[in-house]
This record gives structure tokens, sequence and C-alpha cells, in this order.
């Protein structure tokens, strides 16, 4: 059921250890409260204009991928139950509104990498692959087109911004920065994960063309960290869409953001805010995500 809430909620008495373009990270000390916010970016400006219960669809989502590949690796989530984070605060929190927007997790040596994987040639793999043939150091066969699927997924690394725009760099670039083991056993990890999320979407007659992991370090095992598999962090197509030459709508914000380059908007904050209809047609695209995947 959609709420009318602010955009986000502060907890006082919580240390506030970084508030990202979504997520609010609050320090427990060996541990990590993240929540979810209804805070929705574009071109790296966060809108005025929050899409009402955003937040919770991807923190559910979130849930179900890190239960459906816990096997496969490793995470960070200790518990999302409401009652149970409760105990563990100082403070008492308003349920109404962090009830499913919340997980507690254990605190993690972040690995600065984005972990990318991709199947399909779209955004900015499109781009690298036009300019120079190759995408994150990967030499693709010449004449391919927008869309076009990938002979076999393949691991571009970027480096991790906590503002602005992440970097594509290579795999080789990636050893250079954390080691070359590291590197290997993170793009087997990607892959691994990757290929079990896009079996399961399959099988609802959904592409994952490609999407982002970050990992970290957790008492010296490797560990999936932050969100997973979100319509956020993931480019997932309906089957039935896809045709190589074009990339076909998803399930993530591009709507709004397509609203935005239309507006005259110079991409510098202040953003305009979003009109009824934009947050209407966002919202029903988080949910239709939420409920392909989960079903």
């Amino acid at each position: 059921m959609m709420t009318s809430a602010p955009s986000s909620v502060d907890i006082p008495g919580l240390k506030l250890l970084r508030r990202g373009k979504v997520r609010d990270v609050y320090d427990l000390g060996s541990k990590l409260l993240i929540v979810a916010s209804d805070r929705l970016s574009a071109f790296d400006v966060v809108l005025p204009t929050p899409i009402p219960d955003k937040g919770k669809i991807l923190t559910a989502a979130a849930l179900f991928w890190f239960d459906l590949t816990k096997n496969v690796v490793a995470n960070h989530l200790i518990t999302a139950d409401f009652d149970a984070i409760q105990k563990e605060l100082p403070v008492q929190l308003d349920r109404n509104w962090f009830d499913g927007r919340m997980m507690l997790v254990h605190k993690a040596e972040r690995i600065d990498a984005e972990c990318v994987a991709r199947a399909y040639l779209a955004g900015s793999g499109w781009k690298e692959y036009k300019a120079t043939g190759k995408v994150g150091g990967h030499a693709l066969p010449a004449g391919l087109k927008e869309a076009d699927k990938l002979p076999s997924p393949i691991f571009t690394p970027a480096t991790k911004a906590d503002e602005g725009h992440d970097e594509n760099i290579s795999r080789e670039k990636l050893a250079e920065m954390i080691g070359t083991d590291l590197t290997k056993k993170l793009e087997e990890l990607t892959l691994r994960v990757f290929a079990v999320a896009s079996e399961h979407l399959a099988k609802r007659d959904l592409i994952l063309a490609d999407t982002k992991f970050e990992f970290g370090d957790i008492n010296g095992n490797l560990c999936l960290i932050d969100e997973i598999l979100t319509p956020d962090s993931s480019r997932v197509w309906e089957k039935r869409d896809w045709k190589p030459g074009k990339t076909p709508d998803g399930f993530d914000k591009q709507f709004a953001r397509d609203y935005l380059e239309k507006s005259g908007w110079n991409k510098q904050p202040p953003a305009p805010a979003l009109p009824a209809g934009v947050i209407e047609g966002t919202l029903s695209r988080y949910r239709d995500f939420l409920k392909k995947v989960t079903q």
C-alpha cells in the first residue's frame, strides 16, 4: 500500500555514517543499519520529489536476492525484521515509516570497486563499444548493435564513486588497484551470482542485461554487501520487448530520466519536481519489477 511520507526520516541518537543518493547508513559499532529512503536520483542529482515506498520495494528485492544467492556467496545481512532491529537501537522508530526499509548488517571492509556483469550491450557498455570496440578491456566482435547479446557474460569493473559517475576500468587496472588474486575472485563470484540471477529471471521471461555488485571483507570472508539486483542497480528487460538495435524499456528510473531529458533542465542542482504522472509511472515500474521477480 502506498504511503504518503517524506523522502527520508532522520534517526536522532544514532551516528549517521553516510547519506547516499538513496540509502542512509548508521554506524552501530560492529554492525550497520541501512535505511532505504524514497529518494530518486537522476544525472547524479537527488530529485526533490520522492517516489512513495520506493525504499521498501528496493529492500524487498534485495532481501529476496540475498536469500536466493546465499549458497553461492555469503552476504552481510543479519536481519530485516523490525522488532529484532528495534531491540538493537537506543531510540524508538516509527514502524509505519521504517518497517520494510531497514537492514541490519555486519560491518564490512568495503572493496572500492563496482563489480559489473554484462550479458547485453547497453548503457555505458554500448557507448564504450562504439568508441573502442571493447568493453572493460574485453575485445568484442565487430558489428554488434545496441542491446545485442554478448557471446558470453563479461566482468567489467568500475571505480566506486560516492559522488558523481563511476568510471569503467579493465580487469587489469582493477588488479593493479587491489591485487590479481582478489580481482580473479571478484570476477568469479560476480559471474556466478549473475548466472543464478539470469536463470531465475529467464524462467519469468525476463532478461538480465547487466547489474553491479559490491563486495566487502567480513572476518576474512568475501561477502556481498549493499544492495543486490534491484531496479536501481540492474538493467532488466521483458524478453518480448528485446530486439537488437534498440534498448528496451526496463523497470528502473529511466521513465523519470526521459521526462527530465525533455524538460529543459540543465542537469545541475536543483532538479525540478516531478509531476504526479511521472511519479506514478516510475513507481508502477518498481512495483512491477518486484512482482515479476519474486512471484
